[in-house]
């Protein structure tokens, strides 16, 4: 009986953020309401990974969005103008001569496939980590690179749960952004504590030598 209520109470905490992030995101005129409210999204996630599930929602939600509203949503628009290049391309590519089609479309993919797998770790390593903006994109291009099972992992549970959120379009107002936060948060999480022991490892290794 313990299990089935604690069960109920992360289903509700779950929606309960959803519920959060479309509210914020309206708040901001959805323009600017929808990378920040992303970012307390991930951040509340953090916070249940790291094992505090006992944190006040709201207001950590309200405390991330507000601090991050700027850096968020230079973060966001940034992804967006390099998803809009990229959809300019692919046009480009659907109406280019059939001969030029071929040496086209696989650089396209190549780029695109990078750029998703890329913006996998963005919000996570934003929330995670105090770092500037590039440093956030460079960051999360080389901690893709270096944990290819992590995030072979993450682009399944995005795909998992969009497909099953499509077949249940109602459910989508109660876990949509906030069960996708959780799903790349958990794997990039270990992503991050890997790198961290390799660190630490290669800090000790080079006081033993020195």
């Amino acid at each position: 009986m313990q299990a089935v209520n604690k069960a109920l109470e992360w289903i509700a905490n779950v929606a309960y953020l959803n519920i959060l992030w479309i509210l914020f995101t309206l708040m901001g005129a959805v323009v600017l309401g929808v990378f920040p409210a992303t970012a307390a999204t991930f951040m509340v996630s953090k916070k249940w990974i790291s094992g505090d599930s006992d944190i006040p929602v709201f207001q950590t939600f309200w405390q991330t969005f507000r601090t991050s509203f700027k850096n968020a949503n230079i973060l966001g628009f940034i992804i967006s103008l390099f998803g809009y290049i990229l959809y300019l391309d692919f046009v480009f590519i659907t109406v280019a001569p059939h001969n030029y089609v071929l040496l086209l479309t696989i650089p396209f993919l190549f780029i695109s496939l990078l750029f998703f797998l890329t913006v996998m770790y963005v919000f996570p390593v934003f929330v995670y980590y105090e770092m500037r903006i590039i440093e956030v994109f460079k960051s999360s291009f080389f901690i893709m690179i270096l944990n290819p099972l992590k995030t072979i992992i993450m682009a399944f549970g995005v795909f998992g749960i969009s497909f099953i959120l499509w077949h249940l379009q109602p459910l989508l107002f109660f876990f949509s952004i906030s069960l996708l936060s959780i799903a790349l948060m958990m794997p990039a999480r270990k992503a991050f504590d890997r790198i961290q022991q390799k660190k630490e490892q290669y800090d000790d290794k080079k006081l033993v030598e020195e």
